[in-house]
């Protein structure tokens, strides 16, 4: 089994609402603004609901996973609300930060320590991350688009950095 079907992992079909803010989100305005708020109030609003449900998946039909990672400097733990991409029965993550320039935090801790624990809604699972093969690479952003279309314009907005990409392997 891989670390998709171990969460119980599911991508729905999404509304004509959440096409909407999928459209907006991949925007520079709408990128900007989720970038600046979306990580306070999703952790808020998965607190409210107690881990069953996201803001982006209520808005955007986006599920997402909280990662956890061991933090490259500190060596605290560090969790990131992130969009995942199911390929085949595991799922990727993409570090594209909102099509912004500077490469997201929890790349790093990911480069320096591949061992994570991942959570999707109340199932959370002990995973190691690898990076993403040249032919991986390919499926991956092809599954992205699928997801959200947005990734497409992210990876025409970001140059000047190599947009990693992570495969999530159960642990063990």
């Amino acid at each position: 089994m891989g670390v998709a079907a171990d969460l119980g992992y599911r991508h729905e079909p999404i509304n004509g609402f959440q096409r909407l803010m999928q459209r907006f989100g991949s925007t520079r305005v709408g990128a900007w603004f989720f970038s600046k708020t979306l990580t306070t109030l999703d952790r808020a609003f998965v607190k409210l609901t107690k881990g069953r449900t996201s803001v982006p998946e209520v808005l955007a039909g986006l599920p997402v996973v909280f990662v956890t990672t061991t933090g490259r400097k500190s060596g605290q733990p560090r969790s990131a609300p992130l969009i995942s991409v199911p390929v085949g029965d595991t799922l990727a993550l993409i570090g594209t930060n909102f099509g912004q320039a500077r490469t997201p935090g929890w790349v790093f801790n990911l480069e320096a320590d591949p061992s994570a624990r991942v959570r999707y809604r109340d199932v959370e699972v002990a995973a190691t991350v690898r990076p993403a093969t040249d032919d991986e690479r390919a499926a991956v952003w092809k599954a992205a688009s699928a997801v959200y279309p947005g990734y497409d314009t992210y990876q025409q907005r970001i140059t000047g950095r190599e947009i990693r990409i992570f495969v999530l392997e159960p642990a063990g």
